[in-house]
């Protein structure tokens, strides 16, 4: 199983010592580090500038928001990346939700699942470069379709004179491959069918099972054109916190858990809580989502069972953290790409180290 780095998102500013931690990742062969955005940092910039002082290491994005950017947008930045990086460049791609949707980018949220496949689409035909670029779909086309009526086409403000366009930089890599964040089961099989890589939040090795399945799904609808299913990459994100504290570690990571199951997203729609539900936390969820709207956040953080921390995160003395690991490297997971400071990376090599045969 490889290791990687989520750097995740900017808080108040930028988070201190991760070119640091980047430049040392990359001299010691972590595989690779992911940055994402919310409605404040971007994720393209951070990943651009920290990785130009790395060699080896692949750079994603975990995740480009999808209403952030047009489809041509976001290829064209993946292009330009993956040129500057010498092909290390991983597009994650994910749709948010309706909050950040709708009350960040101005744009309706409806019907996630077709949006994503016609932006997936045109993102591979700018990526081939086979063709002028041209879509025709419910969210996007390309050229803009103009109204019959003239003048519903000049109060629209479109002259008609669009044409499909070919991406004048030749890419690096026609196939430089795209993973989806999904967390709902017809999403997860929808990046079995189009992408080339998974990008879970809330994996837990208890409902391997299950994914397997639902990527199942997915596979047997996955074009020929594509890469073979065995390529396809699971990359999870999973809180690594090491102490000989158990409690200690745990509490660190209580109130990320309260603020995505109760702070994140409309309470109607929320889809990391769904997540955690489905692992079996229903009455948890309930309780912390009813405490966090009323603001008691830390005492709905206390509430977080050690049970629900130990399926989704790696917590406690290195040895525990070992013993755990094991269970994750009979999972569907190709990455782990650990969320926490240096610290955490440390241990989990460590960890890994302790698992392998030859103990390197």
């Amino acid at each position: 199983m490889r290791i990687g780095i989520n750097a995740g998102y900017w808080q108040a500013g930028p988070p201190p010592g991760v070119q640091e931690a980047l430049t040392q990742a990359d001299a010691l062969g972590v595989d690779s580090v992911w940055t994402s955005e919310a409605y404040g940092s971007d994720a393209l910039t951070p990943l651009a500038w920290w990785g130009a002082s790395t060699s080896r290491i692949r750079l994603g994005t975990a995740v480009m928001q999808m209403s952030a950017r047009t489809p041509t947008a976001a290829a064209m930045a993946a292009i330009t990346l993956d040129h500057l990086s010498g092909g290390r460049f991983i597009m994650g791609l994910g749709v948010s939700g309706p909050q950040v949707v709708e009350g960040w980018y101005g744009q309706p949220y409806a019907r996630p699942l077709a949006r994503t496949r016609e932006y997936v689409d045109i993102v591979r035909q700018v990526f081939r470069r086979e063709q002028p670029v041209t879509a025709d779909g419910a969210f996007y086309q390309l050229p803009l379709r103009a109204p019959e009526d003239p003048l519903a086409a000049r109060k629209a403000g479109i002259t008609g004179f669009g044409k499909p366009l070919k991406s004048t930089v030749h890419p690096l890599r026609q196939d430089i491959p795209i993973h989806l964040a999904a967390e709902g089961p017809k999403n997860i099989a929808l990046a079995a069918e189009i992408c080339d890589g998974w990008l879970p939040l809330f994996y837990s090795p208890k409902l391997d099972g299950e994914f397997r399945e639902l990527l199942e799904d997915g596979f047997s609808r996955r074009s020929s054109d594509l890469s073979p299913a065995s390529e396809f990459e699971v990359s999870a994100t999973v809180p690594v916190i090491a102490s000989d504290d158990l409690d200690r570690a745990a509490d660190a990571i209580r109130p990320f858990l309260a603020l995505y199951i109760g702070g994140m997203g409309a309470r109607e729609a929320n889809f990391h809580r769904s997540a955690v539900e489905r692992l079996g936390y229903v009455e948890v969820c309930e309780d912390v989502a009813d405490l966090y709207a009323r603001g008691e956040k830390e005492k709905a953080a206390s509430i977080i069972p050690l049970e629900l921390i130990d399926d989704v995160a790696l917590v406690g003395p290195i040895p525990r953290i070992a013993e755990r690991l094991r269970a994750w490297e009979d999972t569907a997971v190709t990455s782990i790409l650990v969320q926490g400071d240096a610290r955490g990376l440390q241990a989990l090599m460590a960890a890994n180290a302790l698992n392998s045969p030859n103990g390197e």
